[in-house]
Order: structure tokens, then C-alpha cells, then sequence
């Protein structure tokens, strides 16, 4: 168990938390949620021991492990990547370079021999032996394989390092586990294994995400944080939604109410007054008038921006074509012989592991690369908006805001482009800030409000919600549900795959497309019934042999 006992924090003059009492016991997932500045991360920081609160304590379970994803990608890159796992059990890893060092000497004494015996007891009763087994069967969980576990950290890719964190943060069975943005970087498959995991496992989590699928499928708990304040409520996230609307629907009928009772009595108050028989009766609704108070109903901090696509012009029939489209780089065949056509009415969701090949096949499309071979080509009536991957040079200039956006803006007026900033939540001086300095969040903002302005009918957005919070990630689902025209996207939130696509393409390892006109859900459930008939199929040949 972990619990916040009268914790606040002061930044300057802000208080970002104040007296916070909250306990964490085992058996659940706790999912942290808030709008952005409301101090998520921060609170897991002070849990985790990383940020000293202003006032107040954390108490652990004595005895009780904890571990958290460590947010620093370099910090390991000099240690090979089995060994960086294990080192989420410190005290294990400790005790096998102890072993190492003594069974390294030339010189072995008693003392030498009593020590490595201790130590020998200590590591099994950890399951020392089975570190490694476990580790690497994190790791491939993770989609790590097995000729990378190996390597120096250092050798792998950012999302690849990730993904090795976590495993080092999930490792040996901590007593507690602290997770900021687990998902981020993950694949559909890695969070899907994820997900099996924390719903599997039997101590206390503690998650911050901006992925309502996964809130919902692991959490058992939500702590909401608003006004420096954590409330906390039974039940995934869809229930704190639809618990929290209900209380706020019954505190103001209550308050209506209320108010219809100091109606009624103000109203008596003001009539008998001053009439000698009823004076009594003036008073005593005086003093029940006294004593009503309306409840307090504080607006909650979060702020939801506006998406909302509206195409200039309709979409014809034809919309894309793609025939025998192949890219190799550096070696490797990345598309091999791509064919499909689009229609008007077709939202198509990328899914997969092989990033790389969507980021390739939507930079094809959108002109920033030559394909090898065969060729692509968009219809009459269509016009396009992309969201990149990777935007930095999109922001490597010297405009303000204001500026960066009337650039991509037909009409020039500066009160025009500020209303398309205003939906995305950029208000006041915010438009004349330097878009060289704006956070990761603000940037996809400013992306999103380039697509909105453009009018196209075709939306191309290579994974559009790094970076953005919950309520943004909402309303740019909704903005995608809406949308009359054409998108081809790649997301690793579930809900906007599931609720907006209606074909789903899997460009696999070797650049093959798998391409299905279904809903996201059922792919996967035809997939997973597709991987226990081969499954079934390989062991009924090898009890037949």
C-alpha cells in the first residue's frame, strides 16, 4: 500500500496540490487523470520519491518494492539491454555483480566463500535464476526480439528504448508500480500485451495515460485531479465520466431546488413581515432561510478545443489509386508491390507494428518521397492535409503563430486565422508567441488548425495524438467521426482506430499489405481467431508425428 498523506506543493506562489489525502491499496489499478498543468506527472514524481512535496509525507508499506518507468532514454544506453531490465529489481542486480566480482578473484578465501553462499541464498530466494527467462520474456512481449536483448541500449531506436524501460519497470513483480504515459510510442500489439499484463496483475498500479481504451480496459480506479485536489472514483474511466456528470446533475437539481425554496420563503419573509400575527412565523422562515446553502459547483479546469473539418469541395468517385508501389531503404524492402484503391466514403486506419512503412507509404502519397517503382495517383476533386510524424522543420522558423498559420491561409485576415487558433484553445498573446518555442502539445494544435483552415477533403495524419491530452484526443475523434471526406491515418489510440476507420490496411514485416473492410475490433478478433488456428493446427501435427 501507498498512500499521500496531507501532501501540497507550491510552485512560487501556485499551489499545485494542497493538503491531498489519498491511499492506494493492492489489487488496484488506479488511472490519474486531469487536465493539462494539472500536475499528473508531477504527483507520480512525489510518489516515487523523484519531487519533495512542499508539506506532508509519502508512507510505503515497509517491505513493500517500488518501481517506476523511467522517463530518461539515455540513461542506460551504456548497458547491454537484458541487464537494464534486470536493474529494475536494484537489489537483485546488485547481488548478481556482487557474485560476479567474487567469483572473479584468483585469491578465493573463506571469507569470500561464506559471502558468495549468502549471496547465493539472497538471489535464490529472489528467483535470481529465473531473471533472465523473465526479462526476455518481457522484452518479447514488448515486441522486442531476441537478437536485440544483447545489444547496448544505445544501438536500439528511440521506441525500441521505450519499450525496454518499461519492461525494466514491469520486472521482478514490484509491490508497486508507478507508469507516466506507458503507451506512448507502443504499437497497437505492445499496448494490447500491456494491457494483459496490468489486468493480470494481482499488486497496487498507479497510471497516468492519455489512452481512454486503456484506462478503460486496466483501471479499477480513477483519481481525478482538478483545483489541486485528487477525488477518487470506482470503476474505469467511462464510469468517472458518467459518475462525475451525475454528480454534477444532482447538485445543481439540488441547488434548483434550493433556490426555488429560498424563493418561496423570501417571498413569505417580504409579504408578513411587518404583520404582527404572522411575525413569528416571518422569523422562523428567516432563520430556515439562514441556513440553506447552495452548493458550491466549481466549472472543472478542463478545456476541450473545437475540431471540426469542413472540406472546401465535395470528393468525387475517384479518390486514389495505387498500383504496384514499391520502396526499398537502405536494403531493406520497406513497400513491396502496394496495390489499392480508395473510395469516397472510406476512412482507412494503418495498423501494425511496422511504423515505418505507414510513415513511408503516407510520404509517398504526399509527394516528400519517390517510390522505387509502380506508381499512385489522387483524382481530380480531391485536395489533401497531411500531419506528419515528425513536423519539426515545420517549426524551424522565426513566425509567431498568428503569422505561421495565415501562410497556409487563403484568406489573410489576421481576425479569420485567430478564430481557427481560438478553437484550438490559443488565445489572447498566445498568437503572437514564437512557434520555434511551443510544446509538443501546442504544435499538434497548431498542425491540427493547418488542416482545419486548408479545406481539404482528404486527411492524411500519421499518428496525430503524441503529445496531446485527453480532451484534445476527444475532440479530435470526434472531429474524425464527423469528417464527410476521406482519411488515411495511423493511430495507437484504439477508440479513434475503432470508431472512425472502416477498412483496415496492415502493412506487415517484408511490406505486404493485409487489407480488410471491417471495423478495427473485428480485425483484431479475426486476427487473434487466425493465430489459435494455426496454433491448434501446428500441435494436432506434431501429436500426429
Amino acid at each position: 500500500m501507498i498512500s499521500a498523506n496531507n501532501i501540497t506543493l507550491r510552485l512560487g506562489k501556485k499551489a499545485l496540490f494542497e493538503e491531498v489525502n489519498i491511499k492506494f491499496t493492492s489489487g488496484n489499478c488506479y488511472g490519474v487523470i486531469g487536465a493539462n498543468g494539472a500536475g499528473k506527472s508531477t504527483f507520480l514524481k512525489i510518489l516515487s520519491g523523484q519531487l519533495e512535496p512542499t508539506k506532508g509525507e509519502v508512507v510505503i508499506t515497509p517491505g513493500e518494492r517500488l518501481s517506476f518507468l523511467q522517463q530518461d532514454h539515455f540513461k542506460y544506453d551504456e548497458f547491454l539491454v537484458l541487464d537494464t531490465v534486470i536493474m529494475g529489481n536494484a537489489r537483485l542486480y546488485e547481488i548478481m555483480k556482487e557474485k560476479e566480482v567474487i567469483y572473479a578473484k584468483e585469491d578465493f578465501t573463506d571469507e569470500d566463500g561464506i559471502k558468495a553462499s549468502e549471496l547465493e541464498a539472497e538471489f535464490a530466494s529472489m528467483d535470481g535464476w529465473e531473471a533472465e527467462s523473465d526479462a526476455a520474456s518481457l522484452l518479447n512481449g514488448l515486441g522486442i526480439e531476441t537478437e536485440l536483448h544483447y545489444k547496448y541500449l544505445k544501438d536500439l531506436t528511440g521506441a525500441e528504448k521505450v519499450k525496454v524501460l518499461l519492461a525494466q519497470a514491469l520486472f521482478g513483480n514490484p509491490d508497486i508500480l508507478l507508469l507516466d504515459e506507458p503507451t506512448n510510442h507502443l504499437d497497437l500489439d505492445a499496448i494490447a500485451w500491456l494491457e494483459e499484463f496490468l489486468i493480470n496483475f494481482d499488486n497496487t498500479v498507479i497510471v497516468v495515460s492519455h489512452d481512454r481504451y486503456f484506462l478503460n480496459k486496466v483501471c479499477t480506479q480513477i483519481a481525478d485531479i482538478d483545483y489541486g485536489k485528487i477525488q477518487l472514483y470506482a470503476g474505469n474511466y467511462d464510469f468517472w465520466y458518467e459518475s462525475s456528470q451525475l454528480i454534477i446533475r444532482q447538485m445543481k437539481e439540488a441547488n434548483r431546488k434550493k433556490e426555488e425554496k429560498i424563493k418561496e420563503l423570501q417571498e413569505f419573509i417580504s409579504r408578513f413581515s411587518a404583520n404582527a400575527s404572522k411575525s413569528k412565523q416571518a422569523t422562523s422562515r428567516k432563520k430556515a432561510l439562514e441556513k440553506i446553502q447552495l452548493d458550491d459547483i466549481r466549472p472543472s479546469s478542463r478545456k476541450y478545443p473545437y475540431i471540426d473539418f469542413r472540406p472546401n469541395r465535395e470528393i468525387g468517385n475517384e479518390v486514389l489509386t495505387v498500383e504496384n508501389l514499391s520502396k526499398t531503404i537502405d536494403g531493406e524492402k520497406i513497400l513491396d508491390n502496394l496495390s489499392f484503391t480508395i473510395t469516397r466514403e472510406e476512412k482507412v486506419a494503418f495498423v501494425g507494428g511496422n511504423e515505418f512503412a505507414k510513415t513511408v507509404l503516407f510520404k509517398i502519397l504526399t509527394g516528400e518521397m519517390e517510390p522505387d517503382e509502380g506508381f499512385y495517383k489522387w483524382g481530380v476533386t480531391t485536395s489533401q492535409a497531411y500531419f506528419p510524424k515528425d513536423s519539426s522543420k515545420e517549426f524551424d522558423n522565426d513566425y509567431t503563430i498568428v503569422d505561421w498559420l495565415t501562410q497556409y491561409s487563403e484568406e489573410k485576415d489576421a481576425t479569420y486565422v485567430r478564430g481557427f487558433l481560438g478553437r484550438m484553445l490559443f488565445a489572447g498573446d498566445d498568437g503572437v508567441k514564437k512557434v520555434r518555442v511551443l510544446s509538443g502539445g501546442e504544435k499538434v494544435r497548431c498542425l491540427l488548425s493547418k488542416m482545419m483552415i486548408s479545406g481539404a477533403n482528404i486527411l492524411i495524419l500519421d499518428e496525430p495524438t503524441d503529445h496531446l491530452d485527453m480532451e484534445a484526443i476527444t475532440a479530435l475523434n470526434n472531429g474524425l467521426v464527423k469528417f464527410p471526406g476521406v482519411i488515411l491515418f495511423a493511430s495507437r489510440d484504439h477508440q479513434i482506430v475503432q470508431t472512425t476507420a472502416n477498412r483496415i490496411m496492415e502493412i506487415v514485416q517484408g511490406g505486404k499489405l493485409i487489407d480488410k473492410i471491417t471495423t478495427y475490433d473485428e480485425y483484431l478478433a479475426n486476427d487473434e481467431m487466425a493465430r489459435k488456428r494455426q496454433v491448434y493446427t501446428m500441435t494436432n501435427t506434431e501429436d500426429n508425428n
